[in-house]
């Protein structure tokens, strides 16, 4: 007993087979490109663990973890890689905080400081703060460039701006509008 093959069953095998062909093919493709990725591509560059905890360290690499507060654009705890230094945690965090007043449309970093304190346990186990003061304008402070950060440092950064005219203005201006309003309602109630 022969069978035979009809018009539309024939084309769906043919279907069939350009199909699993190109499927295989995909497959083998993705394949190559999973291989390749993994030795080009590093496994992480900047990874949110979890709220306030971000890995810059790649998976088995020697890493310390330090914590970093204040004016930041991304505060928490850090796991670095053992021997970063302190501009490049500055850099991790996403640098200081760009504050404006509402009055303000731009800031002008000239007249931003950033105080950046470290502290940490001496050999004698006693708490330690070393500091440092940084102008944009300014060169990085001596020893700046090349402190190493150690297991367990508290980085605290503060942002601060030298005043400016209206500043002394906001000061100012109510407490001569309480003298004036004074001086003007004693006249009223003395007449």
């Amino acid at each position: 007993m022969r069978f035979r093959m009809t018009g539309v069953y024939k084309s769906s095998m043919a279907l069939t087979a350009v199909l699993l062909f190109f499927l295989m093919m995909f497959a083998e493709q993705a394949q190559a490109q999973t291989r390749g990725s993994s030795q080009d591509v590093p496994v992480s560059q900047m990874f949110r663990m979890a709220e306030g905890m971000v890995r810059i360290a790649e998976p088995g690499q020697m890493a310390d973890t330090l914590s970093i507060w204040g004016d930041v654009s991304l505060p928490g705890r850090y796991i670095i890689p053992r021997g970063t230094v302190l501009p490049d945690l500055v850099s991790y965090a996403r640098g200081p905080v760009r504050f404006r007043d509402t009055q303000e449309t731009q800031v002008d970093w000239s007249r931003v400081r950033l105080d950046i304190t470290v502290n940490r346990q001496n050999d004698q186990g006693r708490e330690e703060a070393i500091q440092f003061e940084y102008r944009y304008n300014d060169p990085l402070p001596n020893g700046m460039r090349d402190f190493t950060l150690q297991n367990n440092d508290l980085i605290s950064i503060q942002t601060r701006r030298r005043p400016i005219f209206i500043d002394y203005i906001r000061v100012i201006g109510p407490t001569l509008s309480v003298i004036v309003s004074s001086i003007l309602i004693y006249d009223r109630l003395a007449n």
